[in-house]
């Protein structure tokens, strides 16, 4: 049954090349699959709020050199996203929605996007719209409390560092991942798949006789 293993000749490529029909086919079928697997389960939905972090450099440290300013930014941030999934910012947003568990908020339900100075965008996901809304809101404005709350007391955190909550309502809601991402991954694998069948596992190929 080696025969079956056997890797494909030139012809088996052209063939398969010039099969449109099959090309055609596989990539109905394949978006059929992925728009099955996207409306029987469907990925949740995300929302995300922005909160502005400045960390106004030239008044922190006016006199230092760039390589200065570049450590100075990677430690704050690495303090801020400390903050932000820190257990009381965690449990600030327990208190708001009553069905959350920190080990849930923290493995996935909650991800941080672009960590830098500017803005930082808090993403949550959740089936239920309004509810991935209402988390990302409530996590943007506990990161926001908690670093004014460090910042008033002097602990640990640059006194020059500013934070705005500058997108917590009304916020964008759509599903985490797209359609056309399901049909795509659909028809590619499809494809794929069907490809190396008709390539390594050409059944109506006869085996080679060893006499």
């Amino acid at each position: 049954m080696t025969w079956l293993f056997s890797p494909p000749s030139l012809d088996d490529l052209a063939r398969l090349l010039k099969a449109w029909r099959f090309w055609s086919v596989g990539v109905l079928i394949g978006g059929l699959i992925g728009a099955a697997a996207y409306y029987v389960a469907p990925p949740p939905f995300r929302a995300h709020a922005t909160v502005l972090v400045d960390f106004n450099l030239e008044q922190a440290w006016p006199q230092e050199t760039d390589r200065e300013h570049f450590y100075y930014l990677e430690r704050e941030t690495r303090k801020l996203e400390e903050i932000a999934i820190s257990d009381i910012v965690m449990e600030t947003i327990i208190e708001t929605d009553r069905q959350s568990t920190v080990a849930e908020l923290r493995n996935g339900k909650l991800s941080l996007s672009q960590p830098a100075e500017g803005g930082w965008h808090f993403y949550a996901e959740d089936q239920a719209p309004q509810r991935a809304e209402s988390l990302a809101s409530a996590w943007a404005h506990a990161f926001a409390g908690q670093v004014s709350a460090q910042l008033a007391s002097a602990e640990g955190l640059n006194s020059f560092i500013e934070v705005t909550v500058t997108q917590a309502a009304n916020l964008p809601v759509a599903r985490s991942v797209s359609l056309s991402t399901y049909l795509f991954t659909g028809v590619v694998g499809f494809l794929a798949l069907a490809s190396i069948l008709v390539l390594f596992f050409d059944f109506g190929r006869k085996p080679v006789s060893n006499q």
